[in-house]
Formats: structure tokens, sequence, C-alpha cells
């Protein structure tokens, strides 16, 4: 199972989710964090840290969301890794 970053995260700035995560698979966009379901453990400590609550289980994804698991596979190919400083 992985984590994953909806549409929600649109536009937001805070990257407390991408600093908490201890296997660092966050991506930054332009507009929004990716999660690579890959490297994701499950741990789930990125969606207590989410300001917007933009980020699901895959299991529990809104129906409104269910297209965001793909395109965050796609997008962490994209994409750097966030980096903490």
């Amino acid at each position: 199972m992985t984590h994953v970053v909806t549409k929600a995260c649109m536009g937001c700035k805070d990257t407390a989710c991408a600093t908490v995560c201890p296997c660092e698979c966050f991506h930054v966009g332009p507009k929004m964090l990716y999660i690579n379901p890959e490297m994701c453990i499950d741990c789930g400590a990125c969606v207590v840290e989410c300001p917007v609550e933009a980020i699901y289980s895959d299991d529990e994804l809104p129906e409104i969301s269910k297209n965001d698991l793909k395109l965050n596979a796609e997008m962490a190919l994209i994409y750097p890794l966030f980096e903490a400083g």
C-alpha cells in the first residue's frame, strides 16, 4: 500500500508532510507535492502533518481522487525529490 497526495494539495506551499517522511518519497512539482508509490512505506506520518488534508491511504481515496494514485506515480518519475533544508 501507499499514500497518495490528492489535488487538494494544489498551491499549498507547506512541506511539513514531506519533512516528516522517513523514506524520502516526496517529489516536488511546480504546483504540488507527489508521493512515489514505490518508495512509500505506508507509515502515515505525512497524513497528520498535511495542513490541507490532501493525503490519503490508497485504499481510502475519495472517489473524486481515484486518478491521483496514477498521477503521483507518473509525476514522481518527472520531478525531483523533496530535500529538507
